[in-house]
């Protein structure tokens, strides 16, 4: 199995993005790559789809253990996950995030149209509706802070430091200058509570450590003794840059056309789709422009984004496409040199 890793020049060598294309598992080089702002997950989907793919979902939740495991240990508490899948095949993995720390947001559904299963349906037999959907589900790390009374979510962490200063919670709203909405909103620990911007949780910062207990100061430190700032407080909390009409419905048939790659498929590896030299290069490629949207939701310029599974690494051409740090592997030969070539040109366009 090829091991070799494919590097673009740096960020220092010259002004192009910096992307990593590494021909193995994956498993060897989490621990190389730099902290992602966005993991894109485009794994096994439990249809023997390609060698290693469990030939039914309920075997996912073993195959992507190790892999879980490794976003958790890897990523930034603003770290954002991605997870395309079929619903069963997500259903399958969704406990096993949940438990590593990773909190559930929403669901996007890639609507494929009547076109993707157009007479491909016998109706006397298939007793169920036709499925031309997929779904990538997004996930934020779940923000936690270890304390002397045990790990805490931020909801909590927030309150807490507050009374171990003694301060009342009316306070708060002192603290912010405002009437009342500090206390309802950062201080609450029911579903109304807010993520304080960085300015208000700056202020709050400042008035616990001015006007707390001194015998129990310094008050809101993440690390050490230093109480958090505003800027340390904004990179807790991942990026997001609303797209007004964007919902979670994205309509679009399979890819075809100029985009859809072909070309001969993958050699000597068993139960891998293999295309002649008109068909689709890899079955179930995915549009850049949707990996845009994600990139563009989620990350700023600069950030690093992990592909995992990268197949084609649609997501890294995106990420490279936007200004971003891409780190990708593919383990089958075929299409890491496709991917490799896709990569290759879109950096130096």
């Amino acid at each position: 199995m090829a091991t070799e890793q494919t590097r673009a020049p740096t960020a220092s060598d010259d002004a192009r993005p910096h992307w990593s294309l590494h021909r193995g598992d994956v498993l060897d080089v989490y621990v190389e790559w730099p902290r992602p702002a966005l993991i894109v997950s485009d794994g096994a989907y439990g249809v023997g789809g390609f060698p290693g793919d469990p030939r039914t979902p309920s075997e996912l939740a073993n195959w992507y253990a190790p892999h879980i495991e490794n976003w958790s240990k890897f990523a930034h508490p603003a770290t954002t996950l991605w997870f395309w899948n079929t619903e069963i095949g997500w259903a399958n993995v969704h406990p096993l995030l949940v438990e590593a720390g990773w909190d559930y947001v929403q669901s996007i559904v890639w609507d494929k149209g009547l076109s993707h299963i157009a007479g491909n349906v016998n109706g006397d037999t298939i007793r169920q509706f036709p499925v031309t959907t997929e779904v990538c589900v997004f996930y934020r790390r779940r923000l936690e802070f270890e304390t002397s009374d045990g790990v805490m979510s931020a909801k909590r962490w927030l309150r807490h430091e507050w009374q171990r200063a003694g301060l009342p919670l009316s306070r708060a709203n002192e603290a912010c200058g405002v009437a009342n909405a500090a206390t309802r909103k950062y201080l609450t620990q029911d579903w109304l509570w807010y993520f304080p911007p960085p300015e208000m949780m700056e202020r709050l910062v400042r008035y616990a450590n001015r006007h707390g207990d001194s015998r129990e100061a310094p008050f809101y430190c993440i690390e050490g003794n230093v109480p958090v700032t505003a800027a340390e407080w904004s990179r807790l909390r991942h990026v997001w840059s609303h797209a007004h009409g964007l919902t979670n419905v994205w309509a679009a048939p399979p890819l075809h056309g100029d985009e859809r790659l072909k070309g001969n498929g993958v050699r000597s590896a068993p139960r891998v789709h293999r295309p002649g030299p008109n068909a689709a290069v890899h079955l179930n490629q995915k549009p850049v422009e949707f990996m845009q949207r994600i990139i563009a939701a989620v990350t700023a310029p600069g950030d690093s984004v992990w592909e995992p599974f990268g197949g084609l690494c649609s997501g890294a051409v995106a990420a490279i496409m936007d200004g971003r740090q891409a780190f990708a592997a593919e383990q089958i030969e075929h299409f890491a040199d496709v991917a490799e070539q896709r990569l290759t040109q879109v950096a130096t366009e």
